[in-house]
Parts: C-alpha cells; sequence; structure tokens
C-alpha cells in the first residue's frame, strides 16, 4: 500500500502531474453535475415521488443551516450543500476496490479547505463590504486582531488535517484487516468507515457555515435604535 503522503502520477498533462486523485475528483464532479441536471430538469407544481425526495434533502439541508448559524440559507445552499456531497461521494469511493478515496491524499483536503478560506472571504465581503470584512478581525475589540488573523489561518488547517486523518485512518486499517485476514472479515470496518465518512463530510460543512457565519455577523453593520428614537422625539414635539 502507497504511502497517503505519496502522490504517484499516473501521466501528465504538459508539467502537470495527473494522479488517481485527481482523476476520481474529476469522476465524482462530473457523477454530481450529471446527476443533479437529470433529477432536477423536469421540476413540477405536483412533484412526484423524486422530487418530494429531492425537496425533502434540501428542506434538510435548510434546516441544518439556519439552525447552525441562524442565517437564511438561501445564500449558502449551494456552497455548503455541494460540499457536502462532494466530501461524502469522495469518502464511500473507498468502496470501490482498488480505489484510494481523494480525501485520504493532503492536496485534495488542503483544496477543499482553501475553497472554504476563499468562501468566509467571499461571503464576508458579499455582506458587509470589504471595510465589514476587515472590520469582523476587530471582533470583538481591536485588540483581538493579531489573534483572528491567526485563526482564520489555523483553523483551515485543522479542518483538512482533520479530514485526512480520519478518512486516511480508515483505509489504512480496512487494508491491513484485509490483508491479513481476507475479503469477508473487515466488512463490519467497511460499515463503520461509511458511518464515518458521513460524519466526517457533515462536520466539515458544519464547520465551513460556522465560520462563514461568524465572519458575517462580524462584519455586518450594527443597527442602532437612536435614529428611530430621534424621529419619534421630532414627531411628538
Amino acid at each position: 500500500m502507497n504511502s497517503p503522503l505519496d502522490s504517484v502520477a499516473l501521466f501528465q498533462i504538459g508539467p502537470v502531474p495527473i494522479t488517481q486523485a485527481v482523476i476520481t475528483t474529476w469522476v465524482i464532479m462530473a457523477v454530481l453535475v450529471i446527476g443533479a441536471y437529470l433529477l432536477t430538469r423536469r421540476l413540477e407544481v405536483n412533484p412526484t415521488r423524486r422530487q418530494a425526495a429531492l425537496e425533502l434533502i434540501v428542506a434538510t439541508l435548510d434546516g441544518q443551516i439556519h439552525e447552525t448559524s441562524g442565517a437564511a440559507p438561501g445564500p449558502y445552499r449551494s456552497f455548503i450543500g455541494t460540499l457536502f456531497l462532494f466530501i461524502l461521494v469522495a469518502n464511500w469511493s473507498s468502496l470501490v476496490p482498488g480505489l484510494d478515496p481523494p480525501t485520504a491524499q493532503l492536496e485534495t483536503d488542503a483544496a477543499l479547505a482553501i475553497l472554504v478560506f476563499l468562501s468566509v472571504i467571499w461571503f464576508g465581503v458579499r455582506s458587509g463590504g470589504v471595510g465589514g470584512y476587515l472590520k469582523s478581525f476587530a471582533a470583538p475589540n481591536p485588540v483581538m486582531i493579531p489573534l483572528n488573523i491567526l485563526e482564520s489561518i489555523t483553523r483551515v488547517f485543522s479542518m483538512f488535517v482533520r479530514l485526512f486523518g480520519n478518512v486516511m485512518s480508515g483505509v489504512f486499517i480496512i487494508g491491513i484487516v484485509a490483508s491479513l485476514a481476507g475479503l469477508l472479515v473487515p466488512i463490519p470496518l467497511m460499515a463503520l468507515d461509511l458511518l464515518t465518512g458521513l460524519v466526517q463530510a457533515y462536520i466539515f460543512a458544519v464547520l465551513a457555515m460556522v465560520f462563514i457565519a461568524a465572519t458575517v455577523e462580524d462584519g455586518a453593520p450594527k443597527q442602532t435604535d437612536a435614529a428611530p428614537a430621534t424621529a419619534s422625539t421630532a414627531k411628538d414635539s
């Protein structure tokens, strides 16, 4: 079994080496895009069973986003939902014989964490502007600016290390048990690996939403009651 720290190139496109993790990632993205198109191309007012199941999934996702952040789920549904589905399918791809999940490679998990880091910036600027996003580093007071900047970097590092460690360890354990005890014995471990893959995808998506919501909330303009009070006083006078 190859070390997950080693990325063996299958072929190259110019100077860019293409590994198994890259190919698997492309296949997963193609499956998700094509699947989403096929499942949503014929939506009706009176939903079929397929559409009702899709609406239930979307409603569950919206509920999780709202419970996690307290925000309206609309602006975040696409990114958080896609992030969760990709990580889930990537984790479960380990069930294919001879295939290592792309999330068991450091570069894949680092890329996912960087996407979360960029999304925090994007949603922060989109909500409160550049000034509002920079203001979020001064919450709750300007003394915290260095620590908040450091936190924004270290939390990205912790996200991809957590995902990599859990997925990679599951692949290693199943591979070792299969090599020592045969193909049937690791089946309970594979079921546990499915659960672990689901939990890790959920945790990664929830953490991404928490980081985004915290930045948006800290950078949002604070509403005051001074203007309404003044207007009320003028009216009374």
